[in-house]
């Protein structure tokens, strides 16, 4: 409980206690330590630490660099403070910046799977503070400073630099720095400007501040082009109370205020004090004004006062509220994450600029849904005068920017490990993070080996338009949809994709209509369906005339479901569509949770599979997992473990066990089993018999209601990635997207069709 007095607590906001509830929760604080290796038995302990541990210090001893090989440093940063400069609180000393720094650590692990450790030092004077850090350094692949007033963090961060072989980073300057760079690229790209053209005024001469000048500088913006304004007025050559580094900045004129720097200028960058910027003087500043106002909370002056004077201006701020926010968290993760990765000896120009630039043409690329929907706003973003800054939340920041960071620390010469492969290291990047990712690796190593053409049914929706030209455009294969031209191609425009791109068929007017009529009549004419009846359906239904495409060869897989619930959806396709020969029709789903990937079946075909329909849900869903490179081991679940206790269901499973005994299948399998000991790895113990090697990894459920129920609470309640409801079975490729599914859902499954999961005999 806290000690807090009613005192305080009536002197709370609401966010203030919430924040405070958060953090006093057992455990207090945000971060915790986990071992990385086992520790449960006698012999691990013994390998771990004594007497196990003197190889790898005999090791290092012998080869320092070995550090990296044998310990956690190659993962590790320091993120260090004194508490000088808290947020905008100012100097409440080392202890108070804990919660903070502890923050910090979590951003690193939630967005750059790196382990970071907060260290708080009482010292304020700069040579105690870096000897301290000396002294620890070496413990750490890199060192995060933190919340240090200026100008000592600029002598701190230099000496700690020279003293020290690790990448040394003061977060408040060149985080900043990177994300308002990547910003003004994207700004001045879209206003048609050049740095070396641009007439920019500073306003706020602190750390962050001088940082993004001279990164900007080094950028191509010209010295005689820069106005720099702090408290104090213009920063010209006559003032005598600058410091070292921003005496650097002063340049002779006669300007002395800030209206007088704003008039005719292209760029104001604010990092100072909030409602310090009049509307006179933004509009004084030139055609297509960019205005970064990045002070915190309130910026130098609000978005909505810009634009009742400004409708051209492109703006950004610190908040997160607002378009464009400048927010370090896209930078320093992965800036580390990539010199960590290359051993770095130090975080360079070169790398600044290279995350800078990386940054900058991701916000170019297109948007995923999962980016839009994890903003508060809401709403499609796509580059523009709105989103010249990538969101936090953009999943692909992981694998997109650290190997920007990376070569250029190689190119530089400060890597001490070179990467190999930039593609397989872009690959392990996404692994990092997203489970899914070695699993969609695999599968689009397949499918790009073999480009399939993938028609998509319901062509005239924007999302399945937009998952439509992404899959085209990763390379994934051909996409087609069915749709009517001038509808899809409006939407198209609408959407800002080129309208030429991908291929349209219109159902009612395709060359391909009356064979397909023909085909169709002559198999539904003996169940009360007319030759017009049948020619209805082909013009009218996507789902059926998409499905006339994949029987005729003319696409080889097909992905719907967006508009229709799953069952009318697929009743639609089996109109046209049987089951493989040699397979059954069923649901299955992936799911990847704590490096373990489970396939589970059948998630939403057979309501009560008896026990030959189990048998070959076990064959189907052992091949399907075959191709998607596990080794099955499949367990039968059920409420029961090998016969206790007894029941009729029970009895169903045990049989399709005996059914695959006399099929002699080419799998492990085994049931009937309680889902808990089918996953233990360690169930032999008990049940020597068993004929599973090890945990289960394919498991078959007794009824579609257990297996839906259990997939769907692996999802919510376990923090399982799930990729639910694949079709397998049918005579040819086709996935149902659930109702509403967004575009990655449907590039996934569009991947998923081209991969084709049945085993067809």
């Amino acid at each position: 409980m806290s000690d807090r007095s009613s005192d305080e607590t009536r002197n709370l906001s609401q966010t203030d206690e919430d924040a405070l509830a958060l953090h006093e929760a057992y455990p207090a604080g945000k971060i915790a330590l986990l071992p990385t290796k086992p520790m449960a038995t006698q012999r691990d302990l013994a390998l771990a630490y004594s007497p196990g541990v003197a190889a790898p210090v005999r090791a290092i001893a012998e080869n320092p660099d070995a550090v990296y090989d044998y310990t956690s440093k190659g993962n590790m940063v320091a993120v260090v403070s004194n508490g000088t400069a808290i947020l905008g609180l100012g100097n409440l000393g080392a202890a108070a910046s804990k919660p903070v720094m502890e923050g910090k650590a979590v951003l690193f692990k939630r967005f750059a799977d790196i382990d970071a450790f907060d260290l708080e030092i009482t010292y304020t004077d700069p040579d105690k503070f870096v000897d301290c850090v000396k002294g620890f350094g070496d413990t750490f692949g890199g060192i995060n400073l933190e919340d240090i007033k200026s100008p000592e963090c600029f002598e701190i961060e230099e000496r700690l630099r020279e003293a020290l072989d690790i990448p040394v980073f003061h977060d408040d300057q060149h985080g900043t720095a990177i994300i308002a760079a990547a910003g003004l690229m994207n700004a001045l790209h879209l206003t048609d400007r050049k740095f070396e053209d641009v007439r920019l005024v500073l306003l706020g001469a602190g750390a962050a501040g001088l940082s993004v000048l001279e990164l900007v500088k080094s950028l191509g913006v010209r010295d005689e082009n820069v106005t720099v304004v702090d408290v104090e007025g213009v920063v010209h050559t006559g003032r005598t109370d600058l410091h070292p580094r921003l005496r650097k900045h002063a340049r002779e004129t006669t300007l002395r205020t800030l209206d007088e720097a704003l008039v005719d200028a292209d760029v104001l960058m604010g990092l100072s004090a909030g409602g310090i910027v009049s509307q006179n003087m933004v509009k004084s500043m030139a055609a297509d004004p960019i205005i970064f106002a990045m002070a915190n909370p309130t910026p130098e002056i609000m978005p909505d006062k810009i634009r009742e004077v400004r409708s051209d201006a492109i703006i950004a701020t610190g908040r997160s509220d607002f378009p464009n926010q400048v927010n370090n968290v896209l930078g320093f993760p992965y800036i580390f994450r990539g010199a960590l990765d290359v051993r770095a000896r130090e975080i360079n120009e070169e790398m600044k600029l290279a995350a800078a630039r990386a940054i900058a043409d991701l916000a170019r690329q297109d948007v995923p849904d999962e980016v839009s929907t994890a903003r508060a706003s809401g709403g499609q973003l796509r580059f523009g005068r709105d989103y010249i800054i990538p969101s936090p939340f953009d999943p692909r920041l992981i694998s997109f920017v650290p190997p920007y960071v990376a070569k250029a620390a190689v190119d530089s010469g400060v890597a001490r490990k070179p990467i190999e492969d930039t593609h397989t290291y872009r690959r392990e990047l996404a692994r990092r993070l997203d489970p899914t990712a070695a699993l969609q690796q695999r599968v689009t190593a397949t499918i790009q080996s073999e480009p399939k053409r993938i028609v998509f049914a319901e062509g005239e929706e924007p999302s399945v338009i937009r998952a439509a030209h992404a899959f085209q455009n990763q390379g994934l294969g051909t996409a087609v949809l069915v749709a009517r031209e001038d509808v899809a191609r409006a939407n198209m425009r609408e959407l800002g994709l080129p309208e030429n791109d991908l291929e349209i068929w219109n159902a009612r007017l395709s060359d391909r209509n009356p064979e397909y009529v023909d085909f169709l009549y002559k198999r539904m004419q003996r169940s009360g369906y007319l030759r017009r009846d049948v020619q209805r359906l082909v013009n009218n239904d996507r789902n059926v005339f998409s499905a006339c495409m994949l029987r005729f060869d003319d696409a080889d897989g097909m992905v719907t479901g967006v508009t229709r619930h799953f069952m009318n959806t697929l009743s639609d396709v089996r109109i046209v569509l049987d089951e493989a020969p040699g397979a059954r029709l069923m649901g299955m789903s992936i799911a990847i949770a704590r490096g373990r990937t489970l396939v589970i079946a059948d998630t939403n075909v057979t309501e009560f599979p008896d026990s030959a329909a189990l048998a070959d849900i076990a064959e189907g869903a052992a091949k399907a997992a075959r191709k998607l490179g596990l080794n099955p081991r499949v367990a039968f679940t059920s409420y029961s473990t090998f016969g206790n206790p007894p029941g009729v269901r029970t009895e169903t499973v045990k049989h399709a066990v005996q059914l695959l005994d006399a099929r002699a299948a080419d799998f492990e399998y085994e049931g009937e089993m309680a889902v808990d000991i089918a996953l233990n790895p360690d169930h032999r113990e008990v049940y020597p018999f068993s004929r599973l090697s090890d945990a289960a990894n394919v498991l078959v459920m007794p009824a579609v209601h257990s297996a839906s129920i259990s997939t769907r609470l692996l999802k919510a309640a376990g923090g399982a990635t799930v990729i639910e409801g694949l079709l397998v079975g049918l005579e040819r490729s086709v996935q149902i997207a659930r109702l509403g599914s967004n575009v990655s859902d449907l590039v996934n499954l569009a991947g998923m069709a081209s991969f084709d999961l049945t085993h067809r005999e």
